[in-house]
């Protein structure tokens, strides 16, 4: 398999004094970081010192911005209309530029996060709205989105630049959508599984839903999860798989 990917983690996500996650140890694996912007986690001393690690280490920076719930760690679902959705992505989005201007990066690639991302793959004016607030404050980022949902296809309506992205740490569903977190299996720990089942989607060029339907998509760039028990280990195992079959891992 000869194949070019980027490899991206959710990170930033301490907060003061509490540590979430090991993103010195994950920016050694990764090609891409999905930054925290200060909602459902992270600060501006988190944001800013992630952001240096990562510049140093060569690898992308994106924003992830969150509902406003460091509670539920943004995956407790909200509901805002679309105009106020609108400024809740811009104004983290802007934390996330100004953070790494001043670090002497730019800004490349936007993620939603948690039950924002969530829900956004399930409903498509919601995904746009979202896409579109971006997008009115940086065209040339990359939109992120959960390949095979509605959050794809609002990128595609827009017709912007969009990296279509699968998760090595979490179960599907047949309509592509994320098994919830409360069910048993949604949250993959076994690294040696999770390398295999992630490169054997790559190969196949689909999705494998826990049921074994395969659903057919473009895939970018492949989630590891720094909040995940295990989540180097996985980390190392996927990169070593994916490049022992022949996929070269670069930034978006």
């Amino acid at each position: 398999m000869s194949k070019t990917l980027d490899l991206n983690a959710d990170m930033g996500e301490s907060f003061g004094s509490w540590t979430k996650g090991d993103d010195a140890a994950l920016l050694d694996v990764v090609s891409s970081a999905n930054v925290a912007c200060g909602f459902h986690a992270g600060d501006w001393d988190v944001m800013a010192d992630t952001m240096a690690k990562a510049l140093a280490n060569g690898v992308g920076i994106g924003a992830h911005p969150g509902f406003p719930d460091l509670h539920g760690f943004g995956r407790q679902r909200m509901s805002f209309s679309h105009a106020s959705l609108a400024r809740l992505v811009q104004y983290q989005l802007g934390a996330a530029q100004a953070m790494v201007k001043a670090a002497g990066g730019r800004l490349r690639h936007l993620k939603l996060h948690g039950a924002l991302a969530n829900m956004c793959s399930e409903d498509e004016a919601m995904a746009r709205a979202c896409y579109e607030a971006a997008l009115a404050v940086e065209p040339d980022l990359i939109i992120m989105v959960l390949a095979g949902t509605a959050q794809q296809r609002a990128a595609e309506a827009l017709g912007c630049k969009m990296a279509c992205e699968i998760f090595a740490d979490r179960a599907y569903n047949d309509d592509a959508t994320l098994v919830d977190r409360s069910l048993p299996g949604a949250v993959i720990h076994d690294a040696d599984y999770a390398a295999t089942r992630i490169a054997d989607m790559v190969e196949a060029g689909a999705i494998i839903a826990e049921s074994g339907h395969k659903i057919p998509t473009q895939i970018d760039t492949i989630c590891l999860h720094g909040d995940t028990a295990g989540a180097i280990n996985i980390a190392k195992s996927v990169r070593a798989e994916l490049e022992r079959r022949g996929v070269r891992i670069q930034p978006l």
